[in-house]
């Protein structure tokens, strides 16, 4: 009998191989020592790899100082793991380095993982009016949390490698030269228009009393950040059924101080951006794309967000990838980008990446604004800053998600699909959206707008929703000039918003996410039918 096994020694053992008669000797990696019953983990080392997942070659320089190599070259088998009795050990063979041991322990940390997350996350069956079926929700499975777990296990946990990995990513699959995560969509936003304020952008920076354009139905944090700055917004109306802006009402809206044009691309379909890229150009105004509900959707066969300055994006779990809370700032401009890093982390001139010193090779330097000359570069500020990054399990969470991205897209575009293929039969009681022209939406959500005159009562229609688990929303703030918050709040609004305030009063949006079924947008639509028959 071995006295003591420690977890990285590779035993020889017996244990049945071809039959339960014979008994054959073979190695396997301790990965555990024993317990207080004398047992140890053990996982069987063969020639074969077996599961690719699971499998982890033994290379020659993987045995610790002075052990010898095993005859043959061999597999850790990960999935072949038993809790044996020490006594049965026949001899110690050799032992793992320290460093290899943990590959292995690591590894199999996050096979533990699968399991669970098949269990957890499978899909649930449905039961009509006992299910709900929700607005929005994340899909995730194992990989998500197997990624998660593995930037975990780093121990770095600020941002890291992974948020440097999906940062290149993500800029890739837009189109983007640079991309910077944040910690939520609405800072992403915040941090577009504050990095347009900055002085290194000489005359063309923005400043307090400056105005920009944007609308007034859609999410606060579009505009919020206008009114932080001290910026005056300035409210134009939007179109039913694309229910983007109204690109013919623009031109008339600018006046000598817009200086901006802030807009987001309503639930996934993009507004007119032949029209609106023009009116900026031919102006001189900056443009930021509002992308938070739009990954994935393209005009003219190119990604939104990359034909404005700035855009910007949300990992909220109900958008088309996650991280759980985070966001990102993308564009094509280097000194734009620069200007953004700086303002999410602190505001300080230096640019290292967490964890490096002295990148630009002069740390001590630097005479920047009155500071001594060779001041540490580290701690000086040239711009109004925060700290908005993300986590580096929040970055390896989204990288897995891009993986699916493409399918995530795909299952939104069908579902929408399917939903305006059976709503065509209720036109006479909705106006149903319908995308922007030559543009191909991610889309975010269907949206439904009663047709008037009608008996067709919203709140009524919404709590019959709400009474069989359909999940809907209205179209976020819905006029935001009639939200509490903007009361005393200085704006200007560039002629009626008549089709704002019927979106805040006749519409509605029912869910698309990939994790709706057909069976769920089915019944959706059946209930939707049986109420209006019952008007």
């Amino acid at each position: 009998m071995i006295c003591e096994i420690a977890p990285g020694d590779i035993c020889v053992l017996p244990f049945p191989f071809t039959d339960s008669a014979a008994r054959r000797k073979r190695p396997a990696l301790a990965l555990s020592a024993q317990d207080q019953y004398g047992d140890v983990r053990f996982a069987f080392i063969t020639v074969g790899s077996g599961q690719q997942d699971w499998s982890i070659k033994i290379e020659e320089g993987d045995y610790a100082e002075g052990c010898p190599p095993l005859p043959k070259a061999g597999y850790i088998r990960l999935e072949n793991q038993y809790r044996l009795p020490a006594r049965i050990v026949v001899n110690k063979a050799t032992a793992l380095s320290r460093e290899k041991l943990r590959v292995v322990l690591r590894h199999n940390v996050i096979r533990e993982t699968v399991p669970y997350c098949d269990e957890t996350y499978r899909p649930k069956t449905f039961e009509p009016g006992k299910t709900p079926v929700p607005v929005s929700g994340k899909v995730v499975g194992h990989r998500e949390i197997a990624a998660i777990t593995e930037a975990a296990l780093d121990g770095w946990l600020t941002t890291g490698r992974f948020n440097e990995a999906f940062e290149k990513r993500f800029a890739e699959f837009v189109g983007a030269a640079y991309a910077s995560t944040t910690n939520s969509g609405s800072s992403a936003n915040l941090l577009a228009l504050a990095a347009l304020t900055s002085p290194k952008l000489g005359e063309k920076a923005l400043r307090p009393g400056d105005e920009v354009i944007t609308v007034a139905a859609g999410f606060p944090t579009t505009v919020n950040p206008i009114l932080q700055l001290g910026m005056v917004p300035v409210f134009v109306d939007i179109q039913i059924s694309s229910y983007n802006i109204d690109p013919a009402k623009v031109a008339e809206a600018i006046s000598p101080k817009t200086k901006a044009i802030m807009l987001a691309h309503t639930l996934g379909n993009p507004f007119e951006l032949d029209v609106i890229t023009e009116l900026a150009q031919k102006h001189g105004l900056w443009l930021i794309e509002d992308c938070c509900d739009a990954l994935g959707s393209t005009y003219n066969g190119r990604h939104v967000g990359t034909f404005g300055h700035l855009a910007t994006c949300s990992f909220y779990p109900a958008h088309q990838i996650t991280m759980g809370e985070g966001g990102i700032v993308f564009t094509r401009n280097r000194k734009l980008n620069k200007i953004i890093e700086s303002v999410r982390d602190w505001g300080r001139d230096c640019y290292c990446e967490p964890g490096h010193d002295d990148t630009c090779g002069r740390r001590y330097g630097w005479r920047l604004g009155d500071l001594p000359f060779g001041y540490d570069h580290k701690y000086t500020y040239s711009h109004l800053g925060y700290n908005l990054k993300i986590t580096d399990m929040q970055a390896a969470c989204a990288l897995a998600q891009l993986d699916r991205l493409p399918q995530f897209i795909a299952a939104r575009k069908r579902n929408f699909d399917h939903l305006q293929r059976r709503f065509r039969a209720l036109e006479d009681f909705f106006i149903l959206p319908e995308a922007s022209a030559d543009s191909s939406p991610s889309w975010f959500g269907y949206t439904l707008t009663i047709r008037r005159p009608s008996a067709i009562s919203r709140v009524d229609l919404l709590s019959f929703l709400a009474k069989n688990k359909i999940g809907n929303r209205l179209l976020f703030a819905g006029n935001l000039l009639r939200q509490p918050y903007m009361t005393g709040r200085q704006y200007r609004v560039s002629g009626a918003l008549d089709n704002t305030d019927r979106v805040m009063n006749d519409s509605f949006w029912l869910g698309l996410y990939p994790g709706l079924s057909e069976d769920m947008l089915d019944f959706t639509y059946d209930c939707l039918k049986d109420f209006v028959k019952r008007v």
